[in-house]
């Protein structure tokens, strides 16, 4: 299939781009400020769908609106007519075409020039008025506040809110991109001109928005992870982490010492409880302690262990003889006393999870030897 993508350098071109070139059988052209003036015209000749997502949103005066929205719209569609061609055509408008202000009547024009070329060649086209989007190749500090929070607050510079309770309608670039891409699916059904469907959005306040932000850059002292259950938190701390500078990526934990050896606190999470992680000296033996409502999980990573259980009413003791090339779990029931012990000659270490964080007020941890 030949396709050709106009403002392919932009946020939503990029993201495009990047599956496009994943497809196999695409012929793809990528079009945009840079490019040189006879590559439109050999794009237009060959395309059959056209991603137009090349536009005006920044100029340094009003009229640059037309002249980059409608005007350039109407330039492919006059040419495409004159060519007697007819590739369908995915339009990227804006909810602001709804209104009466210079940039919303450019794009509604450049709507209406879309229009029209489906009136006149009986090609198919589709127009998609975008929210406010955001995303991973963002640019911060330009038009998108999500992207201007994300990046300020990665690198601790100030975010300015003109007020908190202003509420924002965001769209995930992956939801506009799976949209784009469906219409390929459909590349060769009857013409006619359509609006596709609302994408999915979510609305939030600015201030709720530099808040939830604000603790994706606090999870590496708090190591409470974000509510991943939300499709938007998801999206957004992805969004927030691409971000980050190269030398950003690596953090440090705080670690624990004694002379039993280190132990180190990972991650955390409301819902979903803790990770630990632990090195242990050789003859040494952690634990000896039960819970009555609290759950855990053993993962020798590195050396050789003997995990020991004994229901607390008595009983025998029972043994789980575990070394860490075997990747082998041990689940911690509670109602029984346990411990690990390190058998091996070298240090042992192991990745705990628990099925809730630690509450120093209620620590449900009793002290029992096995």
């Amino acid at each position: 299939m030949r396709i050709l993508v106009t403002g392919a350098n932009g946020f939503v071109g990029k993201n495009l781009c990047v599956e496009l070139a994943r497809r196999e059988g695409v012929r793809l052209w990528r079009y945009d400020l840079e490019s040189a003036p006879g590559d439109l015209d050999e794009a237009l000749a060959s395309a059959e769908v056209i991603f137009h997502l090349a536009g005006v949103n920044r100029p340094r005066n009003a009229d640059e609106f037309r002249a980059g929205n409608t005007g350039f719209t109407d330039e492919i569609c006059r040419k495409l007519i004159d060519s007697g061609r007819k590739p369908k055509i995915v339009l990227s408008s804006s909810i602001q075409a709804e209104l009466d202000n210079p940039y919303g009547l450019s794009k509604r024009g450049a709507e209406d020039a879309v229009r029209e070329y489906c009136r006149t060649t009986c090609a198919a086209g589709v127009v998609y008025r975008l929210k406010n989007l955001f995303g991973k190749w963002c640019r911060p500090n330009y038009n998108s506040v999500t992207a201007t929070f994300c990046h300020n607050i990665a690198h601790d510079q100030p975010i300015q809110i003109s007020n908190p309770d202003n509420v924002v309608d965001l769209t995930y670039i992956d939801d506009v991109v799976t949209a784009f891409l469906s219409e390929l699916d459909f590349a060769e059904s009857p013409g006619g001109f359509r609006f596709a469907d609302p994408l999915p959005s979510h609305k939030t306040t600015l201030g709720e928005l530099a808040a939830t932000i604000r603790s994706f850059r606090d999870q590496r002292t708090t190591l409470l992870l974000p509510n991943l259950s939300d499709p938007f938190v998801k999206a957004l701390y992805a969004t927030y982490l691409s971000y980050l500078e190269p030398d950003q990526f690596g953090y440090s934990l705080n670690i624990r010492t004694d002379d039993r050896g280190s132990l180190a606190e990972f991650v955390k999470s409301p819902t979903a409880g803790q990770i630990f992680v632990s090195r242990t000296k050789p003859g040494i033996t952690r634990g000896n302690h039960f819970h009555h409502t609290k759950t855990e999980k053993f993962l020798v990573l590195e050396g050789e262990a003997v995990i020991r259980f004994r229901q607390i009413h008595g009983g025998e003791v029972i043994e789980h003889r575990v070394r860490g090339e075997q990747y082998r779990v041990l689940d911690i029931p509670p109602g029984y006393t346990h411990s690990i012990e390190n058998v091996g000659t070298a240090e042992l270490v192991t990745l705990f999870w628990a099925n809730e964080i630690f509450d120093p007020t209620r620590p449900d941890t009793v002290f029992l030897k096995v």
